[in-house]
């Protein structure tokens, strides 16, 4: 990074760091990101919601109680679903908050059992300027450029909040020196309809990646099962660059023998023109069929000729590319 450049990232497959080096250390906390960026992530995420005061911090949900101790500082703060949400707290509130590894439903257990410790340490939730720094400041340090991989969480409903967060995000982005395709940096959502308002409507040059989920999530009112047909991956061409399906949707494990078999879906959006960063490898997620996270990796790069891929653990996806790199995974 120098001064009033972004420099560009340049990789065959790109290893994108899931939440920071969210394996190691708690998500989307500036830890996580600079290990990311130690451990050679090509791309590191950050899932972007907004405070009351129109901040954007780096949140994966758009509530706090999952991975911060909101519910013990403002008991009286959560709405009527018992949830606490971001939206509801100013910036400066939020910096009150320790975050931490992510609980289960349970709120007590982390959701991994063998990660980072529930309760331990002194992290807090960073905003996405504040990130985006570190990125740059390590990118400038380090001489070695990881880009950035913001994801617009539940637009629709920050706009029932009162806010535009595409808006937001995109002008920041513009701000801190994002402006084109030749830029560092993938920009996603799960929202096709927020998708083309942003390419259309807002102009934003970026590189886009429509986000697949699936209908029963309820993620948003996008149709995905029409999404992931071969006419609706040719519709998104005019308006995105890629698309992101979850491991599931491109690769079926229950035929012969549980041997992995292509669904198809990479190879009709290389048709379309599209790149594919399908979500996400960890190591304690193994689809059937494979024994490591790092033979996953390289039967997914190999068999379906993926871009890149989202994962908890870049160092070991980095290994199973290039074992003479970093060792085995």
């Amino acid at each position: 990074m120098t001064d009033g450049t972004i420099d560009v990232v340049k990789d065959d497959v790109l290893i994108i760091a899931h939440r920071g080096a969210s394996g190691y250390l708690p998500e989307h906390t500036l830890a996580s990101i600079a290990y990311a960026h130690a451990l050679g992530a090509h791309y590191i995420e950050q899932d972007v919601v907004a405070t009351r005061d129109d901040q954007l911090i780096v949140l994966h949900d758009v509530q706090l109680d999952r991975t911060t101790n909101v519910a013990n500082l403002f008991p009286d703060r959560k709405r009527e679903d018992g949830r606490y949400y971001a939206r509801d707290f100013d910036l400066a509130e939020i910096k009150q908050l320790t975050a931490g590894e992510r609980r289960d439903d349970s709120d007590i257990n982390a959701v991994f059992a063998n990660r980072f410790p529930v309760g331990i340490g002194s992290f807090r939730v960073p905003t996405l300027r504040e990130e985006i720094k570190l990125i740059h400041g390590l990118n400038r340090s380090t001489g070695r450029v990881a880009g950035i991989y913001p994801e617009i969480k539940n637009p629709a409903w920050h706009r029932e909040q009162g806010v535009d967060l595409s808006a937001l995000v995109v002008n920041l982005l513009d701000d801190m020196g994002y402006r084109s395709k030749a830029d560092s940096v993938y920009l996603q959502c799960f929202d096709a309809e927020e998708v083309r308002r942003i390419r259309h409507e807002m102009g934003c040059q970026l590189r886009l990646v429509q986000l697949i989920g699936e209908n029963s999530w309820g993620e948003t009112t996008t149709d995905y099962d029409e999404l992931k047909t071969e006419e609706g991956l040719h519709s998104l061409a005019g308006t995105v660059d890629g698309v992101g399906p979850w491991l599931g949707q491109i690769v079926d494990t229950t035929g012969v023998d549980g041997v992995p078999m292509s669904t198809g879906l990479v190879s009709t959006a290389h048709k379309a023109g599209l790149v594919v960063h399908p979500y996400t490898f960890r190591v304690e997620q193994l689809m059937p069929g494979f024994e490591s996270m790092g033979e996953m990796v390289a039967w997914f790069v190999e068999k379906l000729s993926i871009e890149g891929l989202f994962t908890d653990f870049p160092d070991r996806a980095l290994a199973a590319l290039d074992p003479e790199r970093l060792g085995n995974s």
